[in-house]
Parts: C-alpha cells; structure tokens; sequence
C-alpha cells in the first residue's frame, strides 16, 4: 500500500471537517447512562403501544404512565426506501433530510421520539452546566412487528445533511454566557457542539440533544434519585374481549364435541358392518353342513367320495350322421 501524500491527507481532513458537526469539546461522563438506557426500552414498549391503527408517516403520541408524568412520546413508522429518498420535513422538534440510512436494513422502522420534560436532570445530570430546554431524543427502531418491546435501536446516520432539531422557546442565556448544543449518544458519551441560529442544533447520528450554559460555580444542586422504569403494564381486558374469549371457546367446544360425535359413528358403523359380515359367514357354514353327505368307496388302496346318481341329466344328442 503507498503512502498518502501530503495533497490525500489535506484533501481527506477537509471532507471530515464537512461531514461532521463542529465540535467544541467531547467528554465521557454520564453516570446515569444505565437508568437512561432503561428507560428508552420502557418509553419504546409506549410508544409501540400507540399503533392502535398504524400509518406510515403519521405519528402517534404515546400515553405515559403517571409514574413518569411530564415525559412524552410519540411514534411514527415508516419506509426505509422512502425516508432515504425524502426524508421528513417535520417530526416534532426535528426535521430529517434526505440520504438517512440504517444498519442492518429493514423495511420498515420506527422513529421514536422522546421529550423528558422535568425528568432531564434526573437522567442525563451534567455537572458544571445548566440546561436551557429539555432533553429531546430521536431513536430509531424494526418496525416489522409493533407489539415488540425491549428492541434494539438501529444504527442510524444521515450521509449527506444533517438532522437539525430546531428547539422553541429556550430559557433565557444569561449575559457573558454562551450556550452549547450537547448530544447524549447511545454509549454515553457527552459531545459539546456550537448552537446555531434560530435554537438550532444540528447532528449526523441518533441520540438525545438538549442546550446547555455553563455555569459559573463549580457547585451544582444534587439530582433526584431516578426511578427505576417499570415494564409496559398489561391493558386490563374489557367486557367486549371476556364476551369474545366466550364466544370462542363455545366454538372451540361445539367443534370438538361435533369431532368426537362423528368418530362414534364411523365406528358404530364400522361394527355393524362386521357383524353383518360374521353373521353371512355363518350362515354359509351352516347350509354347507346342512348340504347330501357322499358315500366313500374304495380305490386302490385309499378310500374316495362318490355319488350313486347324477342329479341333472345332460341332453345326448342323437340325430348326427353315421
């Protein structure tokens, strides 16, 4: 293999630098990444719960439970050949370009999307910074099966423009102060980007996205101890699905008894038909026995039967020429 020249080298840092994000500082440091990524496999067991009539690109708003009341989720499925050739202009706070692509290939999946409101702190607590608007999360999913829970996420990364998540109304930044964009990725790593225009902040891969200042003492307020997600509870059956659950195992007894009746019959009638059958054999044993018995005479040296008469006589004819 030869060796880049110095041109190579200086051309391929320039199409790195476009490709990615400006990144002001990148750290490792979130020690609530377990309970996060806990509660992204209870918040998709919601959101998958939300497709009562499922239609692709539409999106479908989950119903939380009220352990976690002030998150919200939403859902929206779609096709992977149509969101790589038209992206989706609008899905809550993000807009989604073209070129998305995913690993491995699916047919369908589901974009998942998460606001954690006043839970922020609790599960993404980054010491030194104070956020200006709440965590926002976009995860994608297999859509092949919407009753699944506990999926894996996808790996997701848009090729050509980036996922901008426009966020509204931000708290205040104080004077002196510069805000950040911070992107949570899936691994708990913290990244730190320019904010853009407009509350803007752009990204290439899936994760959770908020805006942050930096404060200007060390200390920081203690977190609230998160909660430990609890799984999707079971919807309690109604009266339509305990009428239904009736009405099927009635059907399931009236088939089997219907089974059962006519496995009878083909054996009564199987029995029947043998005994008709035994009964003829006797008869024809006993007209058998029943029949003129032959004299025996002898022959040789053994003894055979023979009859004294023809019964029928046969017809001789007479009247041929000598």
């Amino acid at each position: 293999m030869h060796p880049f020249t110095s041109i190579q080298v200086v051309v391929l840092f320039n199409l790195l630098f476009l490709w990615c994000p400006k990144v002001v500082e990148s750290q490792v440091y979130n020690p609530q990444s377990k309970p996060a990524r806990a509660l992204d496999a209870t918040l998709q067991g919601y959101a998958y719960r939300a497709f009562l009539h499922p239609r692709t690109g539409i999106p479908f708003d989950g119903i939380i439970p009220p352990y976690l009341t002030g998150i919200q989720v939403s859902a929206m499925r779609l096709r992977s050949g149509s969101l790589f050739h038209r992206g989706v202009q609008t899905f809550k706070e993000f807009r989604i370009p073209v070129g998305l692509r995913e690993q491995p290939y699916v047919e369908r999946l589901v974009m998942v999307y998460h606001n954690l409101g006043n839970w922020t702190t609790t599960y993404y607590t980054l010491p030194g910074y104070t956020y200006l608007a709440p965590v926002l999360g976009l995860l994608a999913y297999n859509g092949s099966d919407l009753s699944a829970t506990n999926l894996p996420e996808l790996d997701m990364w848009a090729s050509d423009e980036a996922i901008i998540i426009k966020f509204g109304r931000i708290t205040a930044i104080p004077d002196g102060l510069v805000a950040k964009c911070v992107w949570f990725d899936l691994h708990g790593q913290v990244n730190f980007t320019n904010l853009e225009s407009g509350n803007e902040c752009w990204t290439f891969e899936q994760g959770h996205f908020s805006i942050v200042v930096e404060n200007d003492s060390p200390t920081v307020p203690a977190p609230r101890e998160p909660v430990p997600p609890a799984p999707p509870e079971a919807p309690a059956p109604s009266s339509r699905t305990k009428r239904n659950d009736s009405m099927v195992w009635a059907m399931v007894g009236s088939i089997s008894g219907g089974i059962a009746l006519l496995v009878l019959l083909g054996l009564l009638i199987l029995w029947a038909w043998r005994y008709k059958k035994r009964k003829r054999m006797r008869e024809l044993e006993r007209a058998a026995d029943a029949g003129e018995a032959l004299r025996m005479t002898r022959v040789g040296s053994m003894r055979a039967p023979f009859a004294l008469s023809t019964r029928t006589m046969p017809n001789i004819e007479h009247d041929f020429s000598v």
